[in-house]
């Protein structure tokens, strides 16, 4: 008897230690997750900067905070007349346009860290990589029986797949970013243009006859599908033939026929990048996506963000249907006044025009870690940015290359993140990032 009461009396014991251990655990998690004072006041004082910022550079904006310490909305003045109306409702696009600051913090400075082009140490890195993902970056993988058969996969995938990222964060250190806008005609912002050290632009802009205006360097192309499928023209656009292109969607075998039998001597890769939902989508975006990966800091130019919209021109051909203007040059006015770019327009030519009342990095990396607790962000709670690990696999064997060869930002940032490389999970932020670890 006294036997069975000495078990009863050691299982319950065992059953408290197991929960206690269980609450304890929780609470500790809680407490990663939970904003401290000081969070809130990182958040506060991003919030107080960012109103300032737009009121002082935006042209007419004004920025609202809503109803937490994440909420923005931006307003256009009164009298702003809306061109654009959605194609499935027939509704005028809005005059206020609402925004999550703490996910656009977190989300970008992600990406600053984070490689933007895909390669096959990703694919072999992410869980059922080959069967759940590679076959969705070929045009028609559907057909290839979500890549059972690995080596036909990879041989069509080999002629834009480098074994590991081909840059680093920070690599570059000023770009620019150019549009398709035709603004870009109103100002000859061509000599600025090629003082850059890498200058990006988007599918088919040319740049013959048009030079005075959008610049003669051209380091990088972004295209999207249509521009993609004309390889063969789109490299004769830069006449060094040394753009590297970037394709944002599939490789089709029409491409790889191009690349092969032109022969196309350009690198080519694929796009590997965050999803913004709608907040803000197009070439231009993942152009200044990929820009802020790689360099240190981005000017855009080209871009409609001017008031007076009335049409959405291309500075090479006639007027097209645009997309929520009005939406776009908001997003793109958040990302001025998060610190992320400094926007050049007719009416803002100046090249030494400061962006007044921009968030401090020190403020920003405060807000970015408030911010992830609130969002409950794999790693919140942390300032050591590979906390935000949520897949960790072995990097493939790298060329050596001498940090005393690549800018010494872009070496401290490497030594920073202790040679990891970090990968975004498309389609799931707030998930972590996958991460290669030296082997």
């Amino acid at each position: 008897m006294r036997l069975l009461q000495f078990g009863l009396l050691v299982s319950l014991a065992s059953g408290l230690a197991a929960i206690l251990v269980y609450i304890t655990g929780v609470t500790h998690l809680y407490d990663n997750y939970q904003p401290s004072n000081e969070d809130l006041k990182a958040l506060q004082s991003l919030q107080r900067n960012f109103q300032k910022c737009v009121r002082a550079n935006g042209l007419g904006l004004q920025a609202v905070s809503g109803k937490d310490y994440c909420q923005v909305s931006i307003y256009f003045p009164s009298d702003t007349v809306p061109k654009w109306k959605d194609p499935k409702t027939g509704e005028l696009e809005g005059l206020s346009f609402d925004f999550n600051l703490c996910e656009a913090v977190a989300t970008w400075e992600q990406v600053r860290n984070s490689t933007t082009i895909l390669t096959r140490e990703f694919i072999d890195a992410l869980p059922n990589g080959w069967e759940e993902y590679a076959w969705r970056r070929i045009n028609k993988g559907i057909l290839l029986n979500r890549c059972k058969n690995k080596t036909l996969c990879a041989e069509k995938l080999s002629l834009v797949l480098p074994d590991t990222p081909p840059y680093l964060p920070r690599q570059f250190g000023r770009c620019a970013v150019i549009g398709n806008s035709g603004d870009l005609l109103k100002t000859r912002f061509g000599n600025e243009i090629d003082g850059y050290d890498a200058v990006i632009r988007e599918n088919g802009a040319p740049i013959q006859n048009y030079s005075d205006y959008v610049g003669k360097k051209s380091t990088f192309r972004l295209l999207n599908r249509g521009s993609a499928k004309a390889l063969d023209k789109v490299v004769e656009l830069d006449e060094t033939r040394k753009e590297v292109l970037i394709i944002k969607t599939t490789i089709h075998d029409i491409m790889r026929k191009m690349i092969q039998d032109v022969p196309i001597k350009n690198p080519v890769y694929l796009m590997l990048g965050a999803s913004f939902g709608s907040a803000a989508k197009g070439t231009g975006l993942k152009a200044l996506e990929f820009a802020l990966s790689i360099c240190e800091s981005v000017d855009m130019y080209g871009f409609t963000v001017d008031p007076g919209y009335k049409e959405w021109t291309r500075y090479f051909s006639e007027s097209r249907q645009g997309h929520t203007p009005l939406h776009g040059r908001a997003y793109y006015q958040m990302m001025e006044c998060l610190g992320l770019i400094r926007i050049h327009s007719p009416m803002r030519a100046d090249p030494n025009r400061v962006v007044k009342w921009v968030p401090s990095l020190d403020t920003i990396r405060a807000a970015r870690i408030a911010s992830d607790k609130l969002l409950r962000r794999v790693g919140a709670g942390s300032a050591d940015p590979l906390a935000a690990c949520s897949i960790i696999g072995k990097q493939a064997q790298r060329k050596s290359r001498a940090l005393t060869n690549i800018r010494k930002v872009a070496a401290d940032h490497k030594k920073f993140v202790k040679g990891v490389t970090m990968y975004p999970l498309e389609h799931s932020l707030g998930d972590g990032v996958l991460c290669t670890v030296p082997a």
